[in-house]
């Protein structure tokens, strides 16, 4: 599919903005009439008119109306003005593109999915940075979000857009208004889907729909942009539909309440204070009151802090088959980083405690990585078995193989064998298992 075309040269723009302003004007009187609820409706009303209304006016005048598909551009650009997020929104709506980075209205590039990681600087996404501003304000406000401001005082815009694609955004701390927005291209793939697409094999997606049944607690590990919330997607799509998830996320990227598969989900974000310093709610807050929500499964989006203590204690406390997502280069830094985490905390858990909680409260670790074309792949598997003072004691049972697929290379202990196959997985399946 080709990419969207920059807008073309300034007589289209002239147009656009004419157009713009007469339905800007016509909305705003609607809405002091208190006829403006179904905004999306109306907006496609009045564009329609306005269009009309130019053609109309071009053939009085002797001259040729807009072919139609200058028209269908024009209104295109006009819809996503006032329902979306103007010129940005033909990238958000691109299939193949995952990655749109703004570095000011002009300075655009974008990123392609697949191995190659294509990277193009694209035309401009607003006339200027006032503009850009102004429209992702709208935007946070169409959207209901919390932050609806985005000024020098607030200079940070979070928001979860239609879709679960993710935009973030600053100014004042910047020279430009920068926007980076990731695109997750698969929002509902399966275990099975994920090894139609080769990241992982066709035992290995039974293997883990085996664990999540099994209620065992993952932690799912990668560097930057290796499909970590892809992956624990997919592992909550093997839940049953009767269990209830609480999700923690900063910011909301599972989308798991949007799933049908899914009716009884929680989705908690943080809550930054507001400008007299009140009102804040953190991650760490957030795992607390999950664990009192009567949850199934606890699911963090990704542990980078204190929160990685209330959720230790809830792993080890029984909310069994829970999960999360870390930075980490491999399963074992995992412990590392988590030990790091909770001692960064106000409690400063020494690395002796929190060993010991790791090594009663996780199961199993994911390490998610790439080849060497860039392909998303599960890399290895570490089973937890316990820990002492001074390490986490646990079983790499698939660790890398030449081309960074995760193969084979020790057996679960006894009592995972026994957990998993209670589930009916074929012990076949377990290498060597019974």
């Amino acid at each position: 599919m080709n990419a969207p075309a920059p807008a073309p040269a300034s007589a289209w723009g002239v147009l656009r903005d004419q157009l713009h302003t007469q339905v800007s004007q016509r909305l705003a009187t609607a809405a002091r009439r208190g006829e403006a609820d179904d905004r999306g409706g109306l907006v496609d009303q009045l564009v329609t008119q306005v269009l009309r209304e130019h053609t109309m006016a071009s053939l009085a005048q002797g001259r040729a109306p807009m072919s139609e598909g200058t028209e269908q551009q024009l209104r295109r650009s006009l819809l996503d003005a006032f329902t979306g997020l103007g010129d940005l929104q033909p990238w958000i709506d691109h299939p193949d593109i995952e990655n749109i980075d703004v570095n000011g209205a002009e300075n655009v590039f974008v990123t392609y999915a697949g191995g190659t990681g294509r990277r193009v600087r694209v035309g401009a996404v607003a006339s200027s940075d006032t503009e850009l501003a102004d429209m992702l304000r709208k935007v946070a406000a169409s959207l209901g979000a919390q932050e609806r401001r985005f000024d020098p005082a607030l200079p940070r815009l979070n928001l979860r857009l239609p879709g679960g694609h993710r935009l973030f955004a600053v100014m004042a701390v910047s020279e430009r208004v920068c926007v980076s927005i990731r695109r997750h291209r698969f929002m509902q793939l399966t275990l099975p889907e994920l090894a139609e697409l080769g990241s992982m094999t066709p035992a290995m997606a039974q293997l883990f729909a085996a664990m999540v049944a099994a209620r065992l607690n993952i932690v799912v590990s990668g560097g930057m942009d290796t499909g970590k919330t892809t992956m624990v997607r997919a592992l909550c799509r093997a839940i049953e539909p009767r269990e209830r998830i609480i999700t923690v996320e900063d910011p909301y990227e599972l989308s798991l309440d949007t799933d049908p598969a899914h009716p009884d989900v929680v989705p908690l974000q943080p809550r930054d204070a507001n400008i007299e310093g009140e009102g804040g709610i953190d991650m760490t807050t957030l795992v607390r009151w999950a664990t009192r929500m009567n949850p199934s499964r606890v699911v963090v989006g990704e542990v980078r802090g204190p929160e990685v203590i209330p959720l230790l204690n809830a792993l080890n406390q029984g909310t069994d088959g829970s999960m999360t997502t870390i930075h980490a280069s491999s399963t074992r830094e995992a412990f590392k980083k988590i030990a790091g985490y909770a001692r960064q905390a106000k409690e400063q858990l020494p690395f002796d405690v929190t060993y010991q909680l790791i090594g009663g409260g996780v199961h199993i670790v994911v390490q998610l990585g790439k080849t060497s074309d860039g392909a998303r792949v599960v890399t290895g598997i570490r089973e937890v078995v316990d820990a002492d003072a001074t390490q986490v004691r646990s079983n790499e049972v698939y660790r890398p193989g030449p081309d960074r697929r995760a193969v084979a290379a020790a057996r679960f202990s006894d009592d995972t064998v026994d957990k998993l196959l209670d589930t009916g997985l074929n012990p076949a399946l377990l290498g060597g298992g019974r």
